[in-house]
């Protein structure tokens, strides 16, 4: 089932916004820094789906109530951008809320995903794009969608100049703390600004050399980017049993003993899209990761690592225990580059940063089975990332728990989302599964 017919099945779509409890002050800006550029054109898309006991006696009007406290803590989600006098961008702090989105699904849950070819579930999340009016464009929409059996999921989308998806899954987890009657804190704890010391810019250093951005065409006050070719959102699990049967293969070879899964998939997946792409299979990839020292219940932002890692052989004919290597230990981090290039910009010259090179986006310990209602944790959640370049990205998540339990995350396994150019997934799906014996 592709993207059209999921949302084809949603209905009656009420629109209504809630703003924070609190009026912020009318000077409250955020300043963008050069990251938070780099990632305007993107934007990232969480669904949570619950079953009928978790949302038992809740109304739409109950689950909107502890957003006007979230928001006190999170007033910049509330926001707009604007233009300073010099035309830089920024986040103007002034209560215009977050868009609720209300709908309605004729199928049960369990109907749903009998009907689901692993598609990334869009219609269940809005499909945001800021612009061209920015003064009014929402940041973030929150999408509750009501299924025929009671279930409910809770759709996310949230522009990624607000912050990374570690940010957003702790946007939502916050919101269900509220919502069980936690008192919350009464502000979020800002960012360490030693952790954001950059590494000196060499003399030779020009923006040509950054690779793990890459410049587009203008897009004016339209923040969306077209891509030279279509893509495809598909996600599969790898079982724990399956991610220890990798690590001790590839171990067995001639690796050290500290493999992440992390590695072990974004290497696999790389060494496979290289052999689909023979001639012009891909040597430089990006590797996006959680700054060592972040925290949950920080403030919004975009913190986390990109770096890059440039092979000097072939991938599709190297031994798979050598590209693990190499994203393990040949990491060049360039945030240093990124903010070096973009603290000058008032917004004018675009980027993309998903998707510039091939991107292995590392979110395993992304909380995304953290949100609650009544006691009850999504039975699966899914995050995917839109305004991706035509080069793809692989997102790496915390897999379903088992069975029908509510649980933190499953048991070790691994849930693998992919936007990539039409029919890759597809080439990929088969030497998975004939070559790396992981089912789709």
């Amino acid at each position: 089932m592709g993207s059209t017919t999921m949302g084809s099945l949603v209905s009656n779509i009420k629109l209504s916004s809630v703003v924070p409890a609190t009026a912020t002050g009318e000077n409250k800006v955020r300043e963008l820094t050069g990251m938070d550029l780099a990632m305007k054109l993107h934007y990232i898309q969480g669904v949570y789906f619950f079953r009928h006991e978790a949302v038992h006696g809740l109304t739409t009007n109950s689950l909107k109530e502890p957003m006007f406290t979230l928001l006190d803590l999170y007033s910049t989600a509330a926001g707009r951008i604007r233009r300073s006098e010099t035309g830089r961008l920024f986040i103007k702090c002034n209560d215009s809320g977050v868009r609720i989105v209300e709908a309605e699904c004729d199928k049960t849950v369990d109907e749903f995903f009998s009907m689901n070819d692993h598609s990334f579930p869009r219609g269940l999340a809005h499909n945001q794009a800021l612009g061209p009016d920015l003064a009014f464009s929402p940041l973030v929409l929150i999408q509750f969608t009501r299924f025929k059996c009671g279930g409910i999921s809770v759709g996310l989308s949230w522009a990624h100049v607000l912050g990374d998806a570690f940010s957003a899954s702790a946007f939502l987890n916050m919101w269900g703390q509220i919502l069980s009657g936690q008192k919350p804190p009464k502000c979020l704890p800002r960012r360490n600004p030693g952790r954001n010391i950059q590494l000196p810019i060499s003399k030779e250093w020009s923006p040509e050399k950054s690779t793990s951005i890459k410049k587009v065409e203008p897009v004016g006050d339209s923040w969306l980017t077209a891509n030279n070719c279509k893509m495809e959102t598909k996600y599969f699990h790898v079982s724990a049993n399956q991610l220890e049967h990798l690590v001790s293969k590839i171990r067995a070879v001639d690796q050290a003993d500290k493999i992440s899964h992390f590695e072990v998939i974004s290497a696999i997946i790389w060494k496979c899209l290289a052999e689909i792409m023979e001639d012009s299979e891909p040597r430089i990839v990006t590797i996006c990761a959680k700054h060592s020292h972040e925290r949950e219940d920080e403030y919004a932002a975009n913190s986390m690592v990109l770096s890059t890692v440039e092979a000097d052989f072939s991938v599709a004919r190297a031994d798979i225990s050598a590209v693990v290597g190499l994203i393990a230990e040949k990491r060049v981090d360039e945030n240093g580059i990124t903010e070096e290039l973009l603290k000058n910009e008032n917004g004018d010259a675009d980027y993309v940063a998903y998707g510039a090179n091939l991107t292995f986006v590392n979110l395993e310990e992304a909380n995304i089975y953290g949100l609650e209602l009544n006691g009850h944790r999504p039975f699966f959640s899914n995050y995917t990332i839109n305004g991706v370049g035509d080069e793809g990205v692989v997102m790496v998540l915390p897999g379903p728990p088992n069975g029908k339990g509510e649980g933190a995350g499953g048991d070790g396994a691994l849930t693998v989302t992919m936007v990539l150019p039409e029919n890759q997934p597809a080439l990929l799906k088969n030497k998975l599964e004939r070559d790396w014996n992981i089912v789709i």
